[in-house]
């Protein structure tokens, strides 16, 4: 095995965000050498890596200089210069996840066109290279249009109700899918190493903001019953080994009015979804997302307690320098654990940091995560 530990081998990022600044305190935990790519000086990340490095991480030059000076790369976000990456793993370099992963999972359309291919249950879709295109189609409303590329966290995601609502449209390669009753939003987190070694974390459940498309608060364990549980967690792993990808995979899934459950999409790497698992598993995701990149053994995915994250995002009406107000209010509270991203500004909607709630009875857990939304403020002073 490699010398990983307190040794001369250095750890790639791509992207300086809130999951590299979180997977961070894992590589510090194990001592491990990372160094961090991104496009901000303001990064998250950039104050407390070993290593950072300026530069955009779509441009072809910057990304594949920076895969020179590292042992391994792998990423936090996946709109990332795949040429680069796919010329640095022709030379030698360890990627994961892999480049030909991360090039289906960074185009929606291909990702749709790939869970078909692979038999991998999912909503019908079209795919359209203009918004001209998609206009000269007999459509059928409502339904569901995504962006191909570069959409995140609601953004490049609408419900089309009417002809009217598609001038509104970013005019960009796109997909349409169907929209689809359903009664729960499920993600499934599943580890993979190079040793084809593969764990799946608990179902958990996620309730969303109505207006702003962001997750609100992510359930663990999903109060689904055993049957749609056991179903999601066996569509995620055909998933994982259709990928044969190498690290996490984010899988998110529907569950129907009669318990079919369809994929939505899925996340090549950590994600909103598990962040959870810092307080209430045995192994957390961030330090999971290095076991499996380094070939190590995985760790327990089980988890300890009860969680809810809760996430805390800019209030609307405040941009400007950020203010946690009530932050004293929500520590008295048992079980409650803030985490801040280190984005000094805030705006509308902004992802600015979450908070977790572990308690050992789900419901009481659920009863705290929604004082705790009511009363911290992301607001501006």
């Amino acid at each position: 095995m490699k010398n990983y530990f307190s040794s001369n081998f250095k750890l790639g990022v791509l992207g300086g965000g809130q999951l590299g600044k979180m997977l961070l305190t894992e590589t510090q935990k194990f001592d491990i050498y990372t160094s961090i790519l991104d496009n901000s000086t303001e990064a998250p990340c950039a104050q407390i890596c070993n290593e950072f490095h300026l530069g955009s991480l779509m441009d072809f030059d910057t990304v594949y200089n920076f895969g020179k000076k590292v042992d391994l790369l792998t990423i936090e976000i996946e709109h990332v210069n795949i040429e680069a990456l796919l010329k640095l793993e022709n030379e030698g370099l360890e990627i994961y996840p892999q480049p030909s992963v991360l090039q289906i999972i960074q185009h929606k359309g291909r990702q749709k066109d790939f869970f078909v291919k692979n038999k991998i249950p999912t909503s019908p879709h079209k795919r359209f290279s203009t918004i001209k295109k998609l206009k000269n189609e007999r459509l059928k409303f409502p339904f569901v249009w995504k962006s191909a590329q570069f959409g995140y966290d609601g953004t490049g995601v609408k419900i089309v109700k009417n002809q009217n609502d598609i001038n509104t449209l970013a005019d960009v390669e796109c997909i349409i899918e169907e929209l689809i009753p359903f009664k729960n939003e499920l993600a499934v987190i599943v580890a993979r190493n190079k040793n084809g070694e593969i764990k799946t974390y608990p179902v958990v459940e996620m309730e969303f903001h109505p207006e702003a498309n962001q997750v609100e608060y992510v359930i663990c364990p999903a109060r689904i019953s055993a049957e749609v549980a056991e179903k999601a967690k066996n569509i995620a792993l055909k998933v994982a080994e259709s990928f044969q990808h190498i690290g996490l995979l984010a899988v998110e899934l529907f569950q129907t009015e009669n318990d079919e459950i369809l994929v939505n999409e899925v996340a090549p790497r950590t994600h909103n979804s598990g962040h959870y698992s810092i307080e209430a598993s045995y192994t957390n995701q961030f330090e999971q997302h290095l076991r499996s990149i380094l070939n190590l053994p995985l760790g327990n995915t089980g988890s300890k307690v009860a969680g809810i994250m809760v996430n805390l995002v800019g209030e609307e009406g405040f941009s400007g320098d950020v203010f946690y107000e009530n932050m004293e209010e929500i520590l008295k509270m048992d079980g409650v654990t803030p985490h801040i991203y280190g984005k000094k500004q805030t705006r509308p909607f902004r992802k600015m940091g979450h908070v977790t709630v572990v308690n050992n009875n789900l419901n009481e857990a659920r009863k705290i995560a929604e004082k705790v939304k009511n009363t911290i403020r992301v607001i501006s002073k």
